[in-house]
Formats: C-alpha cells, sequence, structure tokens
C-alpha cells in the first residue's frame, strides 16, 4: 500500500536543505513509481550543498537548478506503481533510471547522442525530474528506465549510475594494451575507472589518490601501481616508468586544479586527456601545453551513456568489483551526518542514504 505521503530532502538554497513531509508523486502515462531503496551521495550533491555556481548559478537567468527539488541522481527502487503506456514491467521489479532524461527531440538526441541533450534534465535538480533523497520517485515517461537483477544489494546496485560513468570515461580514452594509463583521483567514480580499465589489459595501470584506502582499493581492484602525489614525486617515478616519454592516458576524476595541471604535465606529446571531474569554479591551466608544447588530445566525459547494460552484468557477476566501495549508509532522517561523513571522513568512498 502507497501511502499518500512521504519524507524527501529538498534543496532550497546553498546551504539550504530541508528533510519535509511532502505528497508522494502520482504516476501518469508512461510514468514509473518506485520506493527508493538507496541513493548515492555525489561530490556533486555536495557542492550543490555549498552552493557550487555551475548549479547555482550567480542570478536567476543563469541557474541550472529549479529549486525547491528534491535531490540525488543516484538512486534505485522496486516498483510500487505504474501507468498506462509502460511496457516489460511488473509490481517487484527492481529498477533504476539514467540520470538524464532527454528530450528525444534536439539534434544531439536524434542521432543517438541522448546524453548530451540541449535540456540537460537531470534527476535532482528540475521540478519534473525530482530525485531520488526520497521515500518514493518517480521515473518520468522520457526516462531511460533498466531492470536490475533482485538479488543485487544495495552495496553493489546503488554504484550503478557512478560506475556508469565511469565506463564511459575509460571509452572515451579508447585504451591500447600497450599504454600507460593514469586515473587520477580513486573515490567511487575513479575505483569504477581502474575496474574497467584494467579489463582492457593496458600495459601499466597507475592509480593516484591522497588516501590509503583508497589507493590499497584500487590495487585489489586492477591498478598495477597506486601513488600518493603529496608525498611522492609522481613525474619522476612515471618517466621512469616510460623511458621519459610520460604516460599515454591520463583520466582525470579528482576535478580539481593541481590534478588537471599534474595531468598535463605527465602525459606524453601526442598523448590522451580525458576529463570527466568537475569542478565547483574555472580554474587555470597552460594550454600551451595542450598545442605548442604537446599536442595533446583533451577529451570530456559527460554521464554515461549506453552503460548501464554492461555496468549492470559486471556488478552482478562479479566482473566489475565493488567491495568496500559503499563505506557508510544512513537513513534519510541523518542526512546531515551522511553527508559530513561523504565530505569529512577519511574513509568515506560512497556514502549510501536508505530512506
Amino acid at each position: 500500500m502507497v501511502p499518500k505521503d512521504m519524507k524527501a530532502l529538498l534543496m532550497y538554497g546553498p546551504g539550504d536543505f530541508r528533510l519535509e513531509q511532502v505528497p508522494v508523486p502520482t504516476v501518469e502515462r508512461g510514468e514509473i513509481l518506485i520506493r527508493v531503496l538507496g541513493a548515492g551521495i555525489c561530490a556533486g550533491d555536495i557542492k550543490t550543498l555549498h552552493g557550487g555556481i555551475r548549479i547555482w548559478g550567480t542570478s536567476e537567468k543563469d541557474r541550472y537548478i529549479e529549486a525547491p527539488c528534491i535531490g540525488g541522481h543516484e538512486f534505485y527502487g522496486e516498483v510500487v506503481a505504474f501507468c498506462d503506456g509502460v511496457e516489460g514491467v511488473e509490481l517487484g521489479d527492481l529498477m533504476i533510471s539514467e540520470q538524464i532524461v532527454p528530450c528525444n527531440e534536439c539534434r544531439y538526441c536524434r542521432s543517438g547522442n541522448y546524453w548530451m541533450c540541449r535540456q540537460s534534465d537531470v534527476y535532482g535538480f528540475k521540478k519534473h525530474t525530482q530525485g531520488g533523497f526520497a521515500e518514493y520517485m518517480k521515473f518520468h515517461h522520457r526516462g531511460r528506465n533498466h531492470h536490475l537483477p533482485k538479488d543485487l544489494p544495495l552495496e553493489k546496485a546503488v554504484l550503478t549510475e557512478p560506475y556508469a560513468c565511469s565506463m564511459h570515461a575509460v571509452e572515451r580514452a579508447k585504451i591500447h594494451h600497450n599504454d600507460v594509463v593514469v586515473v587520477s583521483g580513486l573515490g567511487c567514480i575513479g575505483l569504477g575507472m581502474i575496474n574497467v580499465a584494467a579489463g582492457l589489459s593496458p600495459r601499466l595501470l597507475i592509480g593516484l589518490d591522497l588516501r590509503e584506502n583508497r589507493r590499497e582499493m584500487a590495487k585489489a581492484f586492477g591498478a598495477d601501481i597506486v601513488m600518493d602525489p603529496v608525498n611522492e614525486d609522481v613525474f619522476e617515478a612515471i618517466n621512469r616508468l616510460t623511458d621519459g616519454y610520460g604516460c599515454d592516458i591520463y583520466i582525470d576524476a579528482a576535478g580539481s586544479q593541481s590534478s588537471v595541471q599534474q595531468g598535463l604535465k605527465l602525459v606524453r606529446n601526442l598523448g590522451r586527456f580525458v576529463e570527466f571531474g568537475v569542478f565547483p569554479k574555472e580554474i587555470l591551466a597552460d594550454w600551451n601545453i595542450i598545442g605548442d608544447v604537446k599536442e595533446i588530445d583533451i577529451l570530456g566525459s559527460h554521464l554515461g551513456p549506453y552503460c548501464y547494460p554492461p555496468v549492470i552484468k559486471g556488478l552482478s557477476n562479479g566482473s566489475l568489483k565493488s567491495e568496500g566501495v559503499v563505506s557508510h549508509s544512513f537513513p534519510l532522517e541523518k542526512w546531515k551526518e551522511a553527508f559530513n561523513t561523504a565530505e569529512n571522513d577519511p574513509t568515506a568512498v560512497k556514502v549510501a542514504l536508505v530512506p
């Protein structure tokens, strides 16, 4: 029996998140209602809490978020209701919806590049795409929905969205067997990148992170070498391993100015630099390195298009490792503690809210 009201975490403004009692969404044609079983806290959610300019903008004119709205784009749950126009779905199914709801009409959608949709409506940021930090949520009629195995545990299911992002970034890198690959930032998405890249058997796979627990996890997930870029001379070590040339591919999952500058220094002439990290503000880098010095290929990576089915398969059969990635879980009522843990606890990797 679906109740009339539910608890939900609404975002009103920078630093102004509120746990409130709100009506359970009602479904219309093509929509699915799920009982949320888990929702991961993304680094982007923390930046949103602190007023990240990319989300809140500088005025109403350039603001991305439609506040107040329910946050959370890393969610999954159990189907409790659906309306006409929904096919292949039964009550009790475990399902996930991709983070973006494409318009299906713009040139990007029509050409199959739906993740670059001009509307760019992501769950958890728009009023018609409310997110998963709630007891219930509905999948939009244009949502790209996927079934999960019914026995998939929280510790795997909640990783589907971030691991899909990881897989897309690695695909953008076009890794070959003779490549030396560096992944900078070994949080949840960086660990997913290590997972996927290891399956491609590059010559060397190197993970960089400040935290020892994350470095150790990266080794268990397939990294050949892990290093602390603050306390080790990463540039000297990688030059030694590559006869002075530098790495072939550098993937930034850290989202910091220092990581970008480090990558431009580490990558070889004619190398590839993949940027996935999200920055709270504009950063500085020496663009002469990109063109005049090294002629580097700079590749962006956005969301996880076409990666949900293989990620679900990999998490289900164990070929994508996940042990220990979901380091903490909290009930929705303890969202403040959950956000604080995700931001400040050195043992945290992925923190989940369990409504």
